[in-house]
Parts: C-alpha cells; sequence; structure tokens
C-alpha cells in the first residue's frame, strides 16, 4: 500500500489546532479529539479512494486490512474479525468515550447495533448484549483510539516504520525464502472461529442452495487450513491464481459442493484469508511457466501430503 509519507508524518505530529485547520481545508467536520480527527484526516487526504465503511471493511481480505490499519497507526496483529473490529471502532468511535464504563448507558437497541457491528451474536437481553461489547472492548484494549506513541512523538522518522507503511526502500535484490515450517503451525481456534464466519457472511441473503452449500463447507473450516498449508509447503509459500486452481479442483475431487460460484468464489476468499495469515507470498509473478503451474508432480506431492486429511473426512 502506497503512502504520502510527507502527509502521512504531518497528521501523526500535528496537534489539535493543526489538525482542525487542515480539516476546515479539507471541509470535513472538525470537531472531536485529536485521534478523531486524525483518523478523519488520513481517510481524506491518505486513503481517499478506500471504501471504509462497514461493508467495505469486511470485504477486505486479511493482508489489506493489516497494511491499513498500520496506516492509520494502531495495533496491526490478530485473526481477521480482530482486525476488522478494531478498524471499525477507530473509524467510528471515540476511545475515551467507549468505554465498558460508558456501555451501561446504552439502550438495548444500541447495544443490539454494536453486536451487529461487531459481528457478534444478537441474541439475549441487555446485559447480555452489553457483555458481548464489552468483551471485545477489553481485548482490543490500547489497540484502537491512539495512535502508537513513537508516532506520535516523532513521526514517520525510521527505516522500520517505513518498512511497515510500504514506503518503498531502495532497491534490494536479495530473495526472501520462504518458511516453509510456519504453514504446518496448529492453527490459533480464533483463525477457525473467523473463516467459519468469513464462510457464511451474508448467508442470509443467498438462495436455501447457496446456503446449505455454504453449511458444509463452513463445516470444514479445518480441512480448509491443512489443504491451504500442504499447497503453500508444496509450492515455496506462493499463494496466486494457480495455487487457488489446485485448491478448488481438490474439493471438487474430494466431492465438496462448490459448483456455484458464489459459494467457490467465497471459498477462496477464506483460504486466501488462511494463506495471509500463515505468511503466504501473494505477489502474482509475471510470465509463469503453464508447465510449472499445472504439472502432475505437483499435484502428485500434494495428494500425498493430503492423505491424512482424506482418512479422516472420507
Amino acid at each position: 500500500m502506497m503512502v504520502d509519507s510527507e502527509i502521512l508524518s504531518a497528521l501523526y505530529t500535528g496537534r489539535l489546532q493543526y489538525l482542525r485547520e487542515r480539516a476546515e481545508n479539507c471541509g470535513i467536520p472538525k470537531t472531536g479529539s485529536v485521534e478523531v480527527l486524525r483518523a478523519r484526516l488520513i481517510c481524506q487526504e491518505i486513503l481517499p479512494d478506500l471504501d471504509l465503511s462497514w461493508e467495505g471493511i469486511q470485504s477486505m481480505p486479511h493482508k489489506e486490512i493489516g497494511e491499513v490499519l498500520k496506516v492509520f497507526g494502531i495495533k496491526s496483529s490478530g485473526s481477521h474479525k480482530e482486525r476488522r473490529q478494531r478498524l471499525w471502532l477507530h473509524l467510528n468511535f471515540d476511545s475515551r468515550r467507549m468505554t465498558i464504563e460508558n456501555l451501561a448507558e446504552m439502550s438495548r437497541d444500541n447495544l443490539h447495533e454494536l453486536c451487529k457491528s461487531l459481528e457478534l451474536d444478537l441474541t439475549g437481553n441487555r446485559t447480555v448484549l452489553m457483555g458481548r461489547v464489552a468483551g471485545v472492548l477489553t481485548s482490543q484494549i490500547n489497540g484502537w483510539g491512539r495512535i502508537k506513541r513513537s508516532l506520535r512523538r516523532n513521526g514517520i522518522h525510521s527505516d522500520i516504520v517505513k518498512k511497515s507503511l510500504e514506503i518503498p526502500p531502495k532497491e534490494d535484490s536479495t530473495p526472501i525464502v520462504a518458511n516453509v515450517e510456519s504453514f504446518s503451525s496448529t492453527p490459533s481456534e480464533a483463525i477457525l472461529e473467523d473463516a467459519r464466519d468469513s464462510m457464511i457472511l451474508g448467508i442470509d441473503k443467498q438462495d436455501n442452495s447457496v446456503q446449505g452449500d455454504l453449511l458444509t463447507i463452513q463445516a470444514r473450516v479445518k480441512d480448509i487450513e491443512r489443504m491451504v498449508g500442504t499447497i503453500l509447503r508444496s509450492q515455496g509459500g506462493d499463494w496466486g491464481e494457480p495455487q487457488k486452481d489446485l485448491l478448488l479442483r481438490l474439493a471438487t475431487r474430494r466431492g465438496w459442493p462448490i459448483s456455484k460460484k458464489f459459494v467457490r468464489d467465497r471459498l477462496l476468499i477464506v483460504a486466501t484469508n488462511m494463506a495471509e495469515v500463515k505468511g503466504a507470498d501473494t505477489t502474482e509473478k509475471k510470465n509463469p511457466n503453464p508447465m510449472d503451474l499445472d504439472s502432475e508432480s505437483i499435484i502428485a506431492r500434494v495428494r500425498s501430503k493430503l492423505s491424512d486429511i482424506e482418512s479422516t473426512t472420507d
């Protein structure tokens, strides 16, 4: 993600009066705290073409949302769902006001809307809903609302910060070697839970046959995770169109209901998010060799490594 480092650095270090003047010049509201104004200005001046609505945040891949969080200067680690929650909170609330103590003043309807926006269960009375929101605020404490202290003091001042924001460094021909062992690591329950949620996102808007297929695939997220890891190990950590196509062929061979485009696309979104969490290289290679992308040797290796998965599901 390319950003204007000079403007962003000025927004990081700017005081309230400076940010208010800048907001007025941009034609956006100048009310609120330093952090609230800074977030608005970053949306307006740094990321003007990015859809940061709730729907836009929901559609962001895992890797992209991590990059966006870095631009806002807040915590960027965590599962895909945790990242979505954190970005949405940062863009829509003042952390000084959105506190656990202040939840007690909210009506059930407001708490219900909060739960919906934070992707939480919507059932239960007011106390139950308040507990769910409080749980998110506790888990996200100090992760949103204020930019990192080093950025507030110094702006973009070091190569480390510039690298984290993907501000272009000098060219380096040193190749990056994937750590294939990391692709085999045991996934956290948070990652699997996020995958289950992502698989059925918006399911109520689909017809019955699509709903059934999505639920069938949702029950197999652990298999998806293992298949993604196997593909990454066999292909040096790359994740692009060839790897997605291989995943679809493997899923079809296993009899998964992916004939419908919506189901197929949703499976690829979930698998891609998993691959990015595992540290896959999602950069598309130029001028690929078709023989390398679809070779029988690659398929044979993947099939042999999937033998343990086959025995648990067949």
